[in-house]
């Protein structure tokens, strides 16, 4: 499609200097007392459902390929982030008595590839490759859950980013797939103690995001014999079950946003002895997370945000679980939020975040601290444990830190390094720091900033500042390659710890949700005046990126302050606040963001809703705007409503400051997407934002 482009321009001889036109077809609807005109809704259709569609969608990308492949040195930046996206990667491995599970990327694999060793030092065993699986490198494995022993294995698998997981199983031994396969959006629960079955949850209709049940399959029998255990009976509420190792106890979770979750129990010898499927409730509309860490026999260790904005652990009897007789085993902390905590022989290890880093501190069973576990620095780390072992793999990743797996014993925190990608970047050379900035109604808001070091900070430095605020989702550092052609040519990079993210816990977290969602936006724009008045850059070198709820955080931006970025990335975004509900699984989001059917709640998303805040005739910054065709979670509508709006309203030169719009037809979210479309993806946005910002590809920081 490319080379097709190419000689296309060509031929013609220039560049088009402005987007293909789009017909307006008003609808107009009233609500809450509010006239409202959507003057594009006529572009809501996916591809498959409307040919005029798919051929204004066709114009429009082949107008956005035109200009961004004809940025000069495109070229040079393409190769140079082809050599970096062949950097491998690691998992840490899942352990199952002598056997390691773990994925790993090679070179120019499009997909990761799952394999086992004997031993932690074992020769890999090649297990499954999805890349053998399609030319395209299409197929991707989502998850994968090996038996008690590791004689089993479940998998999952979906195409071109749709994430509609499709269930496997492996004998490992032989590597043979079992007949077993259950499609549906499959997310596995856990295997039965004796490892005849398994229980799992899936979309009844795949048409209906709101359809998930529980099931019980049997292998070897068919899905149409499983029995149900529960289902969803209401679409704000997605469920959700872990079960014990011993099979006995399933804790039922009914997620009612990113705020609030509900537990019962369910004691499953019960439902076998009698076929009813009972729910005893034990945190039910309580206001606060509640999650089943681990269940030892009779025991949940149960994490909460119940009177404990940061977080605290209790032990709870599964057969006296009434609120008095919980017993406190980690309590709360006023200098670091608690996100998770997993078991190793004799102990728990909790993952901590202080100051948007990772902590990681042993316990005994029944909350008395053993210490910390040394980093390698200030980072992002995660543990995998076991609970029958004191080994355990921990992953570690930083700005400037490669993602390593260490080997450790937890008795007494002896490591080794068991993995690590060679990188062919200096990371040394790249400074990492946290500054603070104040936001419109006085709170303390931080940031990472990455740069190479010795840059002097002039006020000239192109600058790209990256945020997301939402659902409890914390921004920690991690090392991303593809950001060394913008650090090594004297760019700046830097990421906001917005409000409406899990930093700073539960409390932070509200602090931008509902009513309180422009906090977001105005701690956005502290950090970006922070930028400018620190002397990193200005706003005609100022660029923005965001994805998913990150999108709609820069359509916002865009269209509340236009005059502080040269240019914004929006990447599978929300931006019509008002239809958002009404796609896909967007009624999960409603405990986030809030329902337009709500009178107050309206108000609240029509006076940011991107969609209905352009105004016409102003300049804006220019736009990248992105969306993947067989997305399952943001409809790709919002992005093409929102560009076919800007591109007709905005008074741009779109020679110099286009409004540009690129639908994905291979990919969805953006998981799964193969290399070679990641690659290109990288392009356009560096391709983009260096053009913006006054940066030329494979420059040393030229003005």
């Amino acid at each position: 499609m490319l080379l097709s482009i190419l000689l296309s321009i060509a031929l013609i001889g220039e560049i088009p200097s402005a987007p293909p036109p789009t017909a307006i077809d008003p609808v107009i609807e009233t609500l809450h007392g509010q006239e409202i005109v959507d003057n594009y809704r006529w572009l809501e259709p996916l591809e498959r459902e409307s040919t005029a569609v798919k051929t204004w969608t066709t114009k429009q990308n082949e107008f956005t390929r035109a200009v961004l492949d004809s940025r000069p040195g495109r070229d040079i930046l393409e190769e140079r982030l082809s050599e970096l996206m062949q950097i491998g990667s690691v998992s840490s491995p899942t352990m199952r008595g002598n056997l390691y599970f773990y994925t790993e990327r090679q070179g120019d694999e499009n997909q990761s590839v799952l394999y086992l060793r004997k031993g932690h030092d074992g020769e890999p065993r090649e297990l499954l490759n999805p890349n053998t699986l399609d030319e395209q490198g299409l197929y991707s494995l989502d998850w994968y859950r090996p038996n008690h022993d590791g004689s089993l294995l479940a998998f999952g698998l979906s195409y071109a980013g749709d994430e509609m997981t499709v269930l496997y199983v492996m004998d490992v031994a032989s590597g043979k797939w079992l007949a077993d396969e259950i499609a549906g959006k499959i997310n596995f629960v856990g295997w039965l103690p004796d490892s005849s079955g398994f229980v799992y949850g899936v979309l009844e209709d795949p048409t209906d995001a709101y359809s998930r049940a529980f099931r019980v399959h049997t292998l070897g029998k068919h899905p149409r014999q499983n029995p149900k255990l529960f289902m969803q009976d209401d679409p704000s509420r997605i469920p959700g079950a872990n079960l014990s190792r011993d099979g006995r106890w399933l804790i039922a979770t009914t997620f009612e946003g990113w705020a609030q979750q509900n537990l019962h129990i369910v004691d499953m010898t019960a439902w076998q002895r009698t076929g009813e499927f009972e729910r005893i409730p034990l945190a039910v509309d309580l206001g606060a997370r509640f999650a089943p860490n681990v269940i030892v026999g009779d025991t949940l260790y149960m994490f909460t945000t119940f009177e404990a904005p940061n977080g605290m652990l209790y032990a709870v009897d599964l057969n006296n679980p009434e609120r008095d007789n919980w017993k406190v085993v980690i309590g709360e902390r006023d200098d670091a939020v608690l996100r998770t905590v997993s078991q190793a022989r004799g102990m728990l290890v909790a993952n901590y975040q202080k100051n948007a880093t990772t902590r990681l501190e042993r316990f005994t069973m029944d909350g008395t601290s053993l210490g910390e576990i040394e980093l390698p620095g200030l980072g992002s780390a995660g543990i995998s444990t076991h609970h029958d072992r004191t080994e355990a793999f921990i992953s570690f990743t930083s700005y400037n830190e490669p993602s390593s797996i260490y080997r450790v014993d937890l008795r007494n925190d002896d490591r080794e390094l068991w993995e690590r990608p060679d990188v062919p970047v200096d990371p040394s050379l790249v400074e990492v720091k946290q500054e603070w900035t104040t936001s419109k109604d006085g709170t303390e808001v931080p940031m990472f900033i990455v740069h190479r070091k010795g840059l002097e900070l002039d006020g000239e430095n192109p600058t790209l500042l990256y945020g997301y605020g939402g659902f409890n989702i914390s921004m920690t550092p991690s090392f991303i390659a593809t950001n060394f052609p913008w650090l090594e040519a004297g760019g700046v990079y830097v990421v906001a710890n917005l409000r409406g993210g899990g930093e700073f816990g539960q409390s932070w977290h509200r602090g931008g949700m509902l009513e309180n969602k422009q906090n977001v936006y105005d701690d956005f724009y502290a950090a970006a005046e922070h930028l400018i008045e620190r002397g990193y850059t200005k706003p005609e070198r100022l660029a923005i990126f965001g994805g998913s709820n990150g999108g709609l955080l820069t359509g916002v931006a865009v269209t509340q302050r236009p005059d502080l970025f040269s240019a914004a990335i929006s990447a599978v975004p929300l931006l019509d606040m008002l239809r958002y509900h009404e796609f896909l699984m967007a009624r999960f989001w409603i405990p986030e963001y809030g329902s337009p059917e709500d009178p107050e709640q309206f108000q609240w998303l029509r006076a940011y809703s991107p969609y209905h805040n352009i105004e016409k005739g102003r300049e804006y910054p220019a736009v990248l705007f992105t969306a993947g065709e067989n997305d399952n979670r943001v409809h790709p509508l919002h992005a093409r409503k929102m560009a076919a709006a800007m591109q007709a309203m905005a008074s741009n030169d779109h020679s110099e400051k286009p409004i540009l719009l690129w639908v994905d037809r291979d990919s969805g979210h953006g998981a799964g997407k193969p290399l070679h479309l990641r690659i290109r993806d990288v392009a356009d946005r560096w391709a983009f934002v260096m053009w913006q910002t006054g940066m030329e590809p494979g420059s040393a920081g030229a003005r």
